[in-house]
C-alpha cells in the first residue's frame, strides 16, 4: 500500500499562482506513481466549472476559503484536519494553521514536515497583530514538526539559532521556465522586445523595493524597465502605476499566467532586477537565473546564499542608480553565464523533488526531532566571528544588508 501524503497550505492545482503551487505540482508530477498525494485547494480561486477532482494522479480538495490573507489561518486548519483522517505524512507550506500542530502531535501518530516559507512574520504588509500570529505559530511549527524545511542557508542560521532545530535545505526548481524566441507578431503586443531592457517580476508590495526600482529607472533614462505586477491590489501598487506609467523607458504590465507569454518577456531581457527585502529562496530569483539573465539583486542575506555571490547587489536607492548608470554591456553577458550555471546546479525540479521524497522517508522512520541548541551553545563566538557568521549570533541580520 502506497504512503499518503497530504499537500497543504497552497492555493491549488493546477500550478496558477505562486512558487507554493509550482513546488506542489513538481512534487505531484516526479512523486505520485511512488504516493498517494492529497492536495488542498482554494474554491475562491477556481470556478466550479473548472475544478478536477484529480490532476496528475493527486486527489484534489476545495475549501471555499483563501489560501492566503487572514483566511489562510481557517484555510490551512481546516485542511490539517481533513488530512488527519487520510494521510500518513502532511507536508504544510507556510505557518498559518501551525496553532494546530502541538495537539496533532500529542493525539496523533502523523508526521508532520512543515515549511516556513522564509520569517513571514518580518514582511512589511502585515499588521502588529498579524506579525504577532505569525511570529508565535512560527515557533510552534519549528518546535512541533518532525521536520522543518528552509529554503536557503540564511534561514536555516535562523532556526538554528533560535530554535535549535537543524532545518533541511531545500530550494526551489527552475527548470520549469522556457526559452521562448521573439516572433515578429510578439513585436506588435511587445514593442520593447526590440531593444535592451531590464524586467522585474513580483508582488507590488513595499518589501520587493518596487518603488525604489521605478524610481531608480525615472532617474537613469538611458536604461528601460519592463516591470510586471498586480497593481490593483493595494493603495501602494495602484499609486505607483500613476506615477510611473507615462515614462517612455518605463513599461507597466498587469500579472501574466501564461508561462510562455512570461518567458517571452524575462528570457529575451538583457537584465533582471530583484528588490525582495524578505523571504528565503525566491521563485522569480531562481527562474531569472535559470534563463541565463544578469541580476542585480538587493543585497541581503538570502538573495547573496542564492546566487552565491556572484550577481550585482544594491542596498539603497542610491545604490540601484550607481549600478544602472555604471552597467558594462561586455560585463553582463559573463554574469548571465554564471547565473545559469549555478541555476542548472542548484535549482532543478528532479532533485528538489528527490530531497522532499528523503524527507518522507526521514519523517516515516526518523523516532525524534533532534535539537542541535546543546551543540551551537557551545560554539566559540570568537571564531565564529572570523569565519564571517555573525547572522548565527545576531539574529537582526535576518532581514538587513549584509
Amino acid at each position: 500500500m502506497k504512503t499518503r501524503l497530504s499537500i497543504i497550505g497552497t492555493v491549488g492545482l493546477p500550478a496558477n499562482y505562486g512558487g507554493f503551487e509550482t513546488l506542489a505540482e513538481h512534487l505531484v508530477t516526479n512523486l505520485s506513481v511512488e504516493y498517494a498525494i492529497d492536495v488542498y485547494c482554494s474554491g475562491k480561486k477556481y470556478a466550479a466549472d473548472a475544478r478536477k477532482k484529480t490532476y496528475k494522479g493527486a486527489n484534489l480538495f476545495y475549501l471555499p476559503f483563501d489560501a492566503n490573507g487572514v483566511q489562510s489561518i481557517i484555510y490551512d486548519s481546516i485542511s490539517i484536519l481533513h488530512a488527519l483522517f487520510r494521510s500518513d505524512v502532511l507536508l504544510v507550506l507556510g505557518v498559518a494553521g501551525a496553532w494546530l500542530l502541538p495537539f496533532v502531535k500529542l493525539f496523533t501518530n502523523k508526521k508532520i514536515i512543515i515549511s516556513i516559507d522564509g520569517i513571514e512574520w518580518k514582511r512589511d504588509k502585515w499588521n502588529v497583530l498579524a506579525k504577532w500570529y505569525l511570529f508565535w505559530a512560527e515557533g510552534l511549527a519549528v518546535k512541533y514538526s518532525h521536520i522543518d524545511i528552509s529554503d536557503n542557508e540564511a534561514i536555516q542560521d535562523y532556526t538554528a539559532s533560535r530554535y535549535g532545530s537543524l532545518s533541511r535545505i531545500i530550494e526551489y526548481g527552475a527548470d520549469h521556465v522556457l526559452n521562448v524566441k521573439v516572433q515578429e507578431s510578439d513585436l506588435n503586443t511587445y514593442p520593447f522586445l526590440s531593444s535592451d531592457y531590464a524586467v522585474k517580476v513580483c508582488r507590488i508590495e513595499p518589501e520587493n523595493n518596487v518603488h525604489n526600482v521605478l524610481e531608480a529607472f525615472s532617474r537613469v533614462k538611458s536604461q528601460k524597465l519592463v516591470i510586471i505586477g498586480n497593481w490593483e491590489n493595494s493603495d501602494y501598487g495602484k499609486n505607483l502605476k500613476s506615477t510611473y506609467s507615462g515614462l517612455e523607458n518605463i513599461t507597466i504590465l498587469d500579472p501574466i499566467y501564461d508561462q510562455e507569454k512570461l518567458d517571452l518577456i524575462r528570457g529575451n531581457a538583457s537584465l533582471y532586477v530583484h528588490g525582495h527585502s524578505a523571504g528565503g529562496t525566491n521563485p522569480s530569483l531562481v527562474e531569472a537565473m535559470y534563463l541565463g539573465l544578469p541580476i542585480i539583486a538587493f543585497g541581503v542575506s538570502y538573495n547573496r546564499v542564492t546566487t552565491e555571490e556572484k550577481a550585482l547587489y544594491f542596498n539603497s536607492l542610491g545604490e540601484l542608480v550607481d549600478q544602472l548608470q555604471g552597467i558594462d554591456d561586455g560585463y553582463l553577458k559573463p554574469l548571465g553565464a554564471k547565473m545559469l550555471e549555478v541555476g542548472k546546479r542548484r535549482y532543478n525540479w528532479k532533485l528538489i523533488s528527490q530531497k522532499y521524497r528523503q524527507l518522507v522517508l526521514e519523517a516515516l522512520s526518523a523516532p525524534k526531532k533532534k535539537s542541535i541548541l546543546s551543540k551551537s551553545n557551545k560554539l566559540d563566538k570568537d571564531v565564529l566571528s572570523k569565519l564571517e557568521l555573525n547572522h548565527i549570533l545576531n539574529q537582526e541580520t535576518f532581514y538587513s544588508k549584509r
